[in-house]
């Protein structure tokens, strides 16, 4: 039988530390060292020992005698990790799984300037739908259901350059072409979270995306599964918005 693993530290000295930080990123300024002991149920003697220990790895601070603060070595540490988050490997294991679920195309794709690139795909001939949209692959923003998402969050004047800039071209006759319609589909997007392409990219392929946001709550990249246009199920939505949020978690994001 698998043993499950503890979420317990197993040295009690690693876990009052954690109980330690704890307290001191619940504020945002110094906390004394009588609070830190009462919020931890640590003797003071221990809390002061403990702390200082901390300071010294430049972990905690002591702005002044007898209160501490997170210290800048946690900063440096933190955007390491983030500096060292990828966007594709955090998303490619979850990216599987919910091509297993759906046995159709789950695309990861990024904005460059009036394009959306896919950077990612989990797929399989099984899937039914020829994949002409291979990794590196260029589409317009206002025909992919992604592209739409970045739209969506543009400030309304930025719509309009983009609409003058590329004149929306399509390529079917689903196609948004007109900047009213476009507007009109951007809206639902912002009150659902969530976008769509009705054949409008390629006739016979349907997509369904969801947004994948950084630390600072910024999209940076969006999730879609495509299918062709009889098969793409409503009932995939929810899973793709977890599947999205949890890649979202994976680079920091607490949205």
């Amino acid at each position: 039988m698998k043993k499950t693993p503890s979420t317990t530290p197993t040295i009690q000295v690693i876990e009052r530390m954690f109980a330690l930080l704890d307290v001191l990123s619940s504020r945002e300024g110094a906390i004394s060292l009588k609070e830190i002991s009462e919020k931890t149920g640590l003797h003071p003697s221990t809390t002061h020992r403990i702390l200082n220990d901390l300071a010294l790895g430049r972990f905690v601070d002591r702005p002044e005698s007898g209160s501490y603060r997170l210290g800048l070595r946690l900063l440096e540490l933190g955007n390491l990790v983030k500096d060292r988050l990828n966007v594709r490997d955090a998303a490619l294991p979850a990216m599987r799984e919910l091509h297993k679920l759906t046995q159709q195309t789950v695309n990861l794709s990024v904005r460059q300037g009036d394009e959306i690139v896919y950077v990612e795909r989990a797929y399989s001939e099984r899937s039914g739908m020829q994949v002409v949209r291979a990794i590196g692959g260029r589409a317009p923003l206002h025909l992919t259901s992604v592209g739409k998402l970045f739209l969506a969050f543009d400030e309304p004047l930025r719509v309009r350059q983009y609409a003058t800039r590329t004149g929306l071209a399509g390529q079917t006759k689903n196609s948004l072409t007109q900047l009213p319609n476009l507007e009109r589909e951007l809206s639902k997007c912002r009150q659902y979270g969530v976008a769509r392409d009705n054949e409008e990219l390629e006739l016979g392929v349907r997509c369904m995306a969801a947004g994948i946001y950084d630390d600072q709550s910024r999209l940076v990249a969006g999730l879609s599964i495509s299918a062709p246009a009889d098969r793409l199920n409503e009932e995939w939505l929810p899973r793709l918005q977890a599947t999205a949020k949890e890649i979202s978690v994976a680079l920091g994001h607490r949205g």
